[in-house]
């Protein structure tokens, strides 16, 4: 069965609009036209695309499984367009990242500017965001490889291990858990209020999921984006944090913070990267596997 982009497209305005009036102006159709398109699409298929409503129209399951596939192959059209575009400068290829913030601040930049070197006719473009976001944005072909924090949840895509980090307790300078000498336990922080990150992110997940295993409540009171910004919150008086403790010593010397181990199994946690499950890697995306996973791991 063979499927015209116009039709596609139609099909993924409904969807977006809603109405199939504005979907049709959207894409520059006559209504009629248009209309013919849908009918003559579900025709093909043997399914119902769209349900009329009293506010417009809604797609069915099978309209939103055809939209989900349309998104993902328009994603892997533009990165065809840009990377076939990019030969003409000189570039041999457009590999898109997409990594939680812990991996950025602890390890990525180094890794990258050694690639870089190595490859030096490959575009980056990296994007933070959640772990979650990122295996999402890597399935649904928005990103060539992610590098994120497990776990791994979604079956669409490959992983190898990438490297490892260990989170630490961030302390205002002088507070009454500083004086510590041995690691401290995550139970101790639950008595203050926590300075984190926006919910998704996987540190907040992960410290919200202890919480609630020993029957606690995270009195998460700042949430804010960006690491900087905790450690500015911490330095002023305002909770204690868990942050890499990579990133935690580097701001230390910054602000007046304290820093110091966490006492728990899950301090130490790893990165994974993923890429989308197919029988042959992009040669971009295997070189980036072959240069950053672990070699006893590689494919």
């Amino acid at each position: 069965m063979r499927f015209d982009l116009v039709t596609l497209n139609l099909v993924l305005a409904i969807a977006e609009t809603r109405n199939i009036t504005r979907a049709a102006e959207r894409e520059h159709l006559a209504l009629a036209a248009a209309s013919k398109r849908l009918k003559d699409l579900e025709t093909r298929l043997g399914v119902q695309l769209f349900e009329r409503r009293a506010r417009g129209v809604e797609p069915t399951e099978a309209g939103r499984a055809l939209v989900r596939h349309i998104r993902g192959l328009n994603a892997s059209l533009h990165a065809l367009e840009s990377e076939v575009v990019e030969f003409s400068r000189g570039i041999k290829g457009h590999l898109r990242i997409a990594a939680n913030a812990a991996a950025i601040a602890e390890s990525l930049p180094a890794d990258l500017a050694a690639f870089s070197r190595e490859h030096p006719h490959i575009r980056i473009s990296l994007e933070d965001m959640t772990s979650t976001a990122v295996q999402q944005a890597v399935a649904e072909g928005r990103a060539d490889v992610g590098v994120f924090a497990p776990p791994l949840v979604d079956a669409r895509l490959r992983a190898w291990p990438y490297r490892e980090g260990e989170l630490a307790v961030v302390l205002p300078r002088g507070h009454a858990l500083s004086a510590a000498t041995e690691p401290l336990p995550f139970e101790a922080l639950l008595d203050y209020d926590i300075v984190g990150l926006h919910i998704g992110a996987s540190v907040h997940e992960l410290m919200l999921q202890r919480a609630l295993e020993r029957g606690r409540t995270l009195n998460a009171r700042l949430q804010v984006r960006g690491f900087d910004a905790i450690a500015q919150l911490v330095d002023a008086g305002l909770g204690v944090a868990v942050l890499p403790a990579a990133v935690a010593h580097r701001f230390a010397r910054l602000f007046a913070i304290d820093v110091r181990p966490l006492d728990e199994a899950w301090a130490r946690r790893r990165y994974l990267i993923a890429a989308r499950e197919q029988a042959v890697l992009p040669a971009v995306v295997q070189r980036f596997v072959d240069a950053l996973a672990q070699p006893e791991q590689l494919p």
